[in-house]
């Protein structure tokens, strides 16, 4: 249903640093940058950007969860993420309440933003 998520950050230099590497292990990359703004996809088709925070308000914690092709896809994202200093919210593991397959791992992005990484397939 979604064509694309966009998300503002307090530091779009900082955040894309963060992104690189946690999209880059699911597959993912840089496919349009334009210095303060920053498209990541695949196949040259940006789906997640990453814009300047817009007024004075902080924002919003949002939830981001990005499909992985398999467990050992998840488990390198969240070696990524943890690699470059995220904060740890749930290590990898089955959240059965979700869905029998459900396995996902969870940290927190530069922005204080819950960002996930899921596979729904079983092992």
């Amino acid at each position: 249903m979604l064509d694309h998520v966009s998300i503002q950050c307090a530091d779009v230099a900082v955040s894309s640093q963060f992104y690189d590497a946690v999209l880059g292990a699911l597959g993912g990359g840089r496919v349009l940058d334009f210095g303060s703004v920053i498209g990541y996809g695949t196949a040259g088709r940006a789906s997640f950007w990453l814009s300047p925070l817009a007024g004075g308000a902080p924002n919003r914690e949002l939830h981001i969860a990005f499909g992985a092709e398999d467990r050992a896809t998840v488990r390198r994202w969240f070696d990524a993420a943890v690699g470059i200093g995220a904060e740890v919210l749930h290590q990898p593991r089955l959240w059965p309440e979700y869905d029998a397959d459900y396995y996902g791992a969870f940290v927190r992005d530069p922005d204080g933003n819950n960002v996930e990484a899921v596979c729904r397939r079983p092992e």
